[in-house]
């Protein structure tokens, strides 16, 4: 059974979704991490296949997202080494030795920065739909949300987690979803303006430039699981990425898009769990 908790961690307020196995088998847990625009609730059908297994499955919402605190950008800096900073606080406070990690999506870049930088504290590292190539680029339809005037009215309508949920998974999404989705962006104006910093200060190249040259040195075992229809990330870019790698292997799912994880959970539910039990 998924749970709801909120930890605070310094000034900032973290909400995380938490499933827990009914025994103990004393393996390291997992922290999913989603990406932009979503929030953790998009993980909440894979964490009981992983409890299932015996895992600890932990998806928090990124600072700014979700029902996270949603600090005022003079407060929080919006850029990845910010998230990093506060993901690592996290992870300190939820005393969290070493564990493995998911990550997706336009902010699954800092995930994957977090990782690079910590190492010792990755058991297993998955990937999904999350830009790994430094030829990737922020999509029109994410890029807007940062455009002075377009942005600041884009992100303040609701029906924009619609839109670009769909769009990026490309089927349509339930209603009791979508309203799980847009009810931070109902609540208060301050979702969208979280929304509009983040993507004015994503730094993705820079970072993409930081992910390329860690990945080259990194042994953990590593999955990068892909919807193949994606319409802002390369299937191409990927596998050039993957074949130069040592220790990664590619799954494809050829009629998923940029958010596997929400139309095809079970799929991803049963690959993340038969990975993170194999030997190595």
């Amino acid at each position: 059974m998924n749970t709801e908790n909120q930890i605070k961690v310094g000034s900032l307020e973290w909400f995380y979704r938490e499933t827990k196995p009914s025994q103990s088998l004393d393996k390291p847990p997992v922290l999913l991490l989603h990406g932009i625009p979503a929030q953790s609730y998009i993980w909440t059908a894979i964490m009981p296949t992983l409890a299932e297994k015996g895992f600890r499955a932990i998806a928090p919402d990124w600072i700014g997202f979700g029902f996270s605190a949603k600090p005022d950008r003079r407060d929080f800096a919006y850029t990845p080494d910010a998230f990093v900073t506060a993901f690592a606080a996290l992870i300190e406070a939820l005393e969290i030795p070493r564990f493995s990690l998911v990550v997706q999506g336009f902010l699954g870049s800092v995930g994957l920065q977090y990782a690079l930088r910590h190492p010792q504290q990755i058991e297993r590292l998955a990937i999904l739909n999350a830009p790994v190539s430094p030829s990737a680029k922020l999509p029109w339809k994410l890029k807007q949300l940062g455009l002075p005037f377009m942005g600041d009215m884009l992100t303040q309508d609701p029906l924009l987690v619609d839109r670009t949920l769909e769009s990026g998974s490309r089927y349509q999404i339930g209603e009791k979803e979508l309203n799980v989705y847009r009810k931070p962006f109902l609540t208060s104006s301050a979702a969208g303006r979280s929304l509009l910093a983040t993507v004015r200060n994503l730094q993705l190249q820079p970072s993409l430039a930081e992910i390329a040259s860690g990945l080259q040195q990194w042994q953990q075992p590593t999955m990068v699981i892909w919807g193949v229809k994606d319409p802002w990330l390369s299937i191409t870019d990927v596998q050039d990425t993957v074949e130069s790698l040592n220790n990664v292997e590619l799954v494809q799912i050829p009629e998923a898009g940029h958010y596997p994880q929400e139309h095809w959970s079970e799929k991803v539910g049963d690959l993340l769990q038969l990975f993170l039990r194999r030997a190595t």
